[in-house]
C-alpha cells in the first residue's frame, strides 16, 4: 500500500520533537525534497544533526534515530552517511556532524544548494549560529552560463572518451555504466542550462519531464540502453552526436569555443568501433 505524503510530515514534527529533547543536539538542518516543497508519499527524510563537540565522539546515531520509528535497515554507507530505511519503508539519510566545525562549513554551500526557507529547514537551533549560516542559502543557485557551458562541454568530451576507450576494450557494461553515470548528468545539465532550467541543477534527471520540452526528453532516452554490445556502441555514438549538438548551441548562445580537434578525433574514434 503507497505511504501517504502526511507521514513524511508527521516524522519531520516527530524529529524536531525528539531533537528538542536532546540535550547533545545543538542543531539539525533539513534538506533535499522537504525543503523544497517537492516532497510526496515516495520522498524519504534527509538531515544533518550537529552534535555538541563535546558529544560528538559518543553520539549513537542510529539510537537516536531509531526514535523516529522502528528501523529495518541501518548501516554507514560510502559517504559515511547514516542511511536507514523505516519499517513503513521510508528512507533516510542523516549525516551525523560535529557541530563546532560543521556549521561553519556551510558557508562554502553557497552556489550549490538551495534552501528557500531557512524557517522550514532548521528543525533546531539552541544557539542562533545554524539559522545564521543557513540564511544566505536562501538565494537560488543559478549558474554562470559561459563558463559552466565551457565546462560542461569539457567534461562531456573526456568522459565520452573514457566510455568510448572502455568499448574498445569489450567491457560493455562499464561503458553503458559510463554513459548513465560520467555522461547522462553532464548532457542534463548544458540542456537545462540552455532551457533556463536550473531549479534542480544538482541532481539534473530530477523532474526532467515537467522541467525540460520533451524532445529533450525523448532525446536522452536514445541515449540509453541495454548492455548488448551492438546496442552500447549504438547509445555511445548517439550519445556523443547529442552532445556535439549541445555543444554548438551553447556556443552560439554564449560564444564560447569548441575544440574542434578533439572532438573531430573523438567522433572518429567512435566511428572506428
Amino acid at each position: 500500500m503507497p505511504r501517504p505524503a502526511i507521514a513524511l510530515d508527521r516524522r519531520i514534527a516527530r524529529l524536531r520533537e525528539i531533537a528538542e529533547a536532546e540535550p547533545r543536539l545543538e542543531g539539525v538542518l533539513l534538506y533535499g525534497s522537504w525543503t523544497q516543497g517537492e516532497a510526496d508519499a515516495h520522498s524519504d527524510i534527509e538531515a544533518y544533526l550537529y552534535v555538541a563537540d563535546e558529544h560528538a565522539a559518543s553520539f549513537d546515531g542510529t539510537e537516536f534515530v531509531s526514535r523516529l520509528a522502528p528501523l529495518e535497515l541501518a548501516y554507514t554507507n560510502l559517504f559515511d552517511i547514516l542511511a536507514v530505511i523505516f519499517d513503513d519503508l521510508m528512507r533516510g539519510e542523516f549525516h551525523i556532524e560535529a557541530a563546532g566545525s560543521a556549521i561553519p562549513e556551510i558557508a562554502s554551500w553557497k552556489g550549490m544548494i538551495h534552501l528557500p526557507s531557512p524557517e522550514t529547514a532548521v528543525l533546531l537551533d539552541r544557539t542562533g549560529r545554524l539559522t545564521e549560516a543557513v540564511r544566505p542559502l536562501v538565494e537560488p543557485v543559478v549558474p554562470d552560463p559561459a563558463p559552466t557551458a565551457e565546462r560542461l562541454i569539457g567534461e562531456l568530451a573526456n568522459w565520452t572518451l573514457m566510455t568510448g576507450q572502455v568499448l574498445a576494450r569489450g567491457e560493455y557494461a562499464r561503458a553503458h555504466a559510463g554513459l548513465a553515470v560520467m555522461v547522462a548528468p553532464h548532457q542534463l545539465k548544458l540542456a537545462r542550462l540552455l532551457h533556463g532550467s536550473t531549479d534542480h541543477w544538482l541532481t539534473p534527471s530530477r523532474a526532467l519531464e515537467a522541467d525540460l520540452p520533451g524532445d529533450v526528453v525523448e532525446r536522452y532516452g536514445r541515449t540509453t540502453g541495454t548492455t548488448d554490445p551492438e546496442e552500447v556502441r549504438r547509445t555511445v555514438r548517439e550519445s556523443w552526436t547529442w552532445s556535439r549538438e549541445l555543444a554548438r548551441e551553447a556556443a552560439d548562445r554564449w560564444g564560447i569555443s569548441i575544440p574542434e580537434g578533439p572532438h573531430e578525433r573523438i567522433t572518429g574514434f567512435l566511428d572506428r568501433l
